[in-house]
């Protein structure tokens, strides 16, 4: 049997360490644009060499920053196609700044796997911690299986929340470079679905998309520029939905609700008329 739902929920992955440096958040913060005004003292921030803010977004790709190849993990209960999976949701949250270098420690669990029919959402949970146990972030991840499905499991509920009933108080163009793939890719995710164009053109897209990650890190950057002021320790959370992908060289369209200290957001490309994120919600101090 493909999935085991007992077996996979019963299980926790063996502990990973990693550790990460100023010139690896500096990497990141620069695969997603920032110092694009290299005048803009709070855009510089994120690039000192000894002690940067380091935006939350980077604790959902620490762990695999210095991969280049796909990791080899076994998941218990857990033998899908890797070919057929799609990235479904993320989110990321913290209990402070995260440390502009350092090490940790990650522990993944399944937390819930749902039977769609014709595919299958596994959703996962992993918490980093310091040396010294103490925690750094939350991870939360679904990913839709297809294929998966018809296991006899629960179908699960729905964890969209919708956008605001209303017209988008604010919203924020951000130009994504014709080179924004290749240089993101230096953050760990060598897929040449986002650098081989002929590999592209096999999965069926036109050219290299933007790696979903990158988008999901612009939507943050989006909200602390325009309501924290490039703050990144007034973050407390930044959910996502993926929805359709983003090709290099696209503008992408960021529309911001806020109410309180919560931030709803989408994310669109108005040239497709596509949405490419959405569900969004940052959680502020």
């Amino acid at each position: 049997m493909p999935i085991n739902v007992d077996e996979a929920l019963a299980a926790e992955l063996e502990p990973a360490e990693f550790s990460w440096t100023s010139s690896d958040i500096q990497l990141y913060h620069l695969g997603l644009g920032a110092g694009k005004d290299p005048m803009d003292k709070r855009e510089l921030r994120y690039l000192t060499d000894d002690t940067p803010q380091v935006l939350p977004t980077f604790g959902s790709v620490a762990q695999t920053f210095h991969q280049t190849e796909p990791p080899t993990v076994q998941y218990p209960g857990i033998d899908i196609e890797l070919s057929k999976v799609l990235h479904a949701s993320e989110a990321v949250s913290v209990p402070g700044p995260i440390p502009p270098s350092g090490t940790g420690r990650a522990v993944t669990r399944f937390t819930e796997i749902w039977d769609k029919g014709k595919a299958a959402v596994i959703w996962s949970e992993t918490r980093v911690t310091a040396p010294d146990g103490t925690l750094l972030w939350t991870q939360r991840r679904s990913i839709f299986a297809r294929g998966e499905g018809g296991f006899g499991g629960d179908r699960g509920s729905s964890t969209s929340t919708a956008a605001p009933d209303r017209a988008p108080d604010l919203e924020l163009d951000i130009p994504v470079l014709p080179q924004q793939a290749l240089l993101y890719r230096l953050c760990g995710d060598r897929n040449p679905l986002h650098s081989d164009p002929e590999f592209a053109r096999q999965a069926g897209f036109p050219r290299p998309i933007l790696h979903g990650m990158c988008t999901y890190g612009l939507t943050c950057r989006a909200v602390l520029q325009t309501y924290a002021d490039y703050d990144a320790t007034a973050f407390q959370r930044h959910v996502a939905r993926f929805s359709a992908p983003v090709f290099p060289g696209e503008t992408v369209t960021v529309d911001l609700w806020k109410d309180g200290n919560v931030v709803s957001f989408e994310a669109r490309v108005k040239a497709r008329g596509v949405t490419v994120i959405k569900n969004g919600k940052t959680v502020l101090n």
